[in-house]
């Protein structure tokens, strides 16, 4: 089965964060091909970088390397599932869902995976605990 990468993940093993050895660990240990992104976690993944650079949390140099780090990791090791309009209403049937508390970011990603059969990779408690009541399978990493 295909295991989709939140965007949390990343951030994570790519920046100086609690969990980035943990992350960086479980990334090397899985197998080549298992892995997937789509088009939304690179534009969370950038939009995550931009505000840990305005708040300071980084600098421009590590920003630049943490960018061409996830550019080699999803060229070498990723697939990326296709994002279609299917999806955003997908996720916009989600999102209606208001007992979920999800954002529209997080309903598109379950959305990915309903549509791909991919189990969703996150650190984010809430995202994974929503998944099974809408058929997506999680791991709370």
């Amino acid at each position: 089965m295909t295991q989709y990468l939140d965007t949390s993940i990343l951030v994570a093993a790519l920046t100086n964060e609690r969990e980035t050895t943990r992350m960086q660990n479980w990334l090397a240990g899985q197998p080549q091909g298992d892995l997937a992104v789509s088009e939304w976690v690179a534009t969370e993944f950038s939009a995550a970088l931009s505000i840990k650079l305005r708040t300071g949390k980084i600098e421009a140099a590590h920003r630049a390397d943490a960018l061409a780090m996830f550019a080699q990791l999803r060229a070498d090791n990723f697939g990326t599932l296709p994002v279609t309009s299917a999806e955003f209403r997908t996720a916009a049937n989600y999102a209606d869902q208001h007992a979920l508390g999800l954002g529209a970011g997080d309903a598109l990603h379950l959305a990915i995976c309903a549509s791909h059969g991919a189990r969703l990779c996150t650190l984010d408690r809430r995202l994974s605990e929503a998944g099974p009541s809408l058929g997506v399978k999680t791991a709370l990493l």
